[in-house]
C-alpha cells in the first residue's frame, strides 16, 4: 500500500508540474534522491528463515545529458531493509547498498522520461536486477530540477520481481541546447511592372519604335511607322463647244487647271483627250473637227505646264454620239472633249 501511495503521487506530481517543464538541455548532472524499495525476498538465509521486505533510504547518482533525447547516469542507493526473523519471531533493520546505471530516453525530447538499467544489490548477500520504469523532471531554474520516478526490478540470481520509487533533486552543469531556428522562406520578390515610354503615344514603346513622332491620326505597324494602302484617285474633264467650232471657251479654264494640277501631283500619268462631233455634217469634216478640238484643249494644258509629251489627242468625230437623238439639245451635248485619267495613289491609313 505504502508503495502503491507513493506511485500514484509521483503520478499527480508530475501531471500538475507538467506545465513548468523547463527548455531540455545537455551536460553533466549530479543529484541525491530519496529512496523507496518494495522487495518480496523469502528465506533469504534458509536456516535463519529470514525475510526481507520493503526498504527506505537515500542515494546518490551522476550522469550526462547527451541530447534533447538521451541521458545516462550512475547510481548508488544506501538502504534500509525491514526484515523478519522467523526464527526468533521479531523484526529488525538490515542494511543494504544499490549501485549499477541506467539509461534514460526523454519522450520527444520533454520532461516525461523511460528507464531501463542494471543494479547489483548487496543485501546479506549480492544479487543482480535488471531494472525499467517510467520518470519525470522538473526544471526549477536553468540548472536544477527535480524529479520522480517508479521502476520494476526483475532478479537475475533468485527471480525477484520488485518496484521501487524515488524522488530526487539534482544539478546539471550544462547550457540549454540550442532551439533550432526555422528556416524563413526567401521574401517574395513582387514584380512591379513599369509601363514602356511611348513618346509618341501610337501604343509602340519607343524601345521597338522605328517612326518616332508619327502624328497621332495615323494608324501605326509593330514597327511605330505610318500604315499606307493603295487608293484609286481619279479627275474626270468635259468641255463642250458650239457648232462647228474649236475654240476652248473660258467657263472651262477652270475644269481645264483641276487636270493640270492633277498631272502635276502625278507625273507618271498621262492624258488622252477624246474629241468629238455632232452627227450633223459630213463625217470626214467632223473628223478633222473633233481633232482639232482636242488640240485646242491640249494646247491649254501645255500653257499650264504639262509636257507634251504626257498628252495624247484623237478626233472620233460622231463614231461616240453621248446622245443619238436628232435634236438641238442632243447635238450640243455631243459637240465634246473628254478625258479620264486615273492612278493609284499610297494613302495614309488613319486611326
Amino acid at each position: 500500500m505504502k508503495l502503491k501511495s507513493l506511485t500514484i503521487a509521483i503520478a499527480l506530481a508530475a501531471t500538475s508540474a507538467s506545465t513548468f517543464a523547463a527548455d531540455k538541455e545537455e551536460g553533466f548532472y549530479i543529484g541525491a534522491f530519496g529512496d523507496y524499495y518494495d522487495a518480496s525476498w523469502k528465506n533469504m538465509r534458509a536456516q535463519a528463515g529470514l525475510d526481507v521486505n520493503e526498504s527506505t533510504g537515500w542515494g546518490v547518482e551522476a550522469g550526462y545529458r547527451f541530447s534533447d533525447y538521451w541521458s545516462a547516469r550512475l547510481e548508488y542507493a544506501d538502504m534500509d531493509f525491514n526484515a523478519f526473523d522467523k526464527v526468533a519471531g521479531n523484526r529488525n533493520s538490515i542494511d543494504g547498498e544499490r549501485y549499477g546505471i541506467d539509461a534514460l530516453y526523454h519522450l520527444n525530447g520533454g520532461p516525461f522520461y523511460g528507464l531501463f538499467g542494471i543494479k547489483e544489490m548487496d543485501v546479506v548477500d549480492d544479487n543482480t536486477f535488471l531494472n525499467a520504469g517510467v520518470g519525470y523532471q522538473h526544471f526549477i531554474t536553468d540548472g536544477l530540477f527535480v524529479n520522480a520516478e517508479t521502476a520494476v526490478y526483475q532478479g537475475l540470481d533468485r527471480g525477484y520481481t520488485d518496484v521501487g520509487a524515488k524522488i530526487g533533486i539534482n544539478y546539471l552543469f550544462g547550457q540549454n541546447s540550442a532551439p533550432v531556428e526555422p528556416v524563413k522562406p526567401a521574401p517574395e520578390v513582387v514584380e512591379v511592372a513599369v509601363a514602356p515610354t511611348d513618346s509618341d503615344n501610337d501604343n509602340i514603346a519607343d524601345a521597338d519604335d522605328k517612326c518616332a513622332n508619327t502624328p497621332m491620326t495615323d494608324a501605326v505597324d509593330g514597327t511605330g511607322c505610318t500604315l499606307y494602302e493603295d487608293k484609286e484617285v481619279t479627275v474626270s474633264l468635259l468641255v463642250t463647244f458650239p457648232n462647228n467650232a474649236s475654240a476652248v471657251s473660258t467657263q472651262y479654264l477652270n475644269d481645264i487647271e483641276k487636270v493640270s494640277a492633277f498631272l502635276k501631283e502625278y507625273p507618271d500619268t498621262t492624258v488622252l483627250l477624246e474629241g468629238h462631233t455632232s452627227s450633223v455634217g459630213k463625217a470626214t469634216y467632223n473628223k478633222w473637227l473633233s481633232k482639232k478640238r482636242a488640240d485646242a484643249v491640249a494646247e491649254q494644258l501645255v500653257s499650264d505646264g504639262i509636257a507634251k509629251d504626257r498628252i495624247t489627242t484623237v478626233g472620233l468625230g460622231e463614231e461616240r454620239l453621248k446622245n443619238d437623238a436628232n435634236t438641238k439639245a442632243a447635238n450640243a451635248e455631243n459637240r465634246r472633249v473628254e478625258a479620264h485619267i486615273k492612278t493609284i495613289k499610297n494613302v495614309k491609313v488613319l486611326r
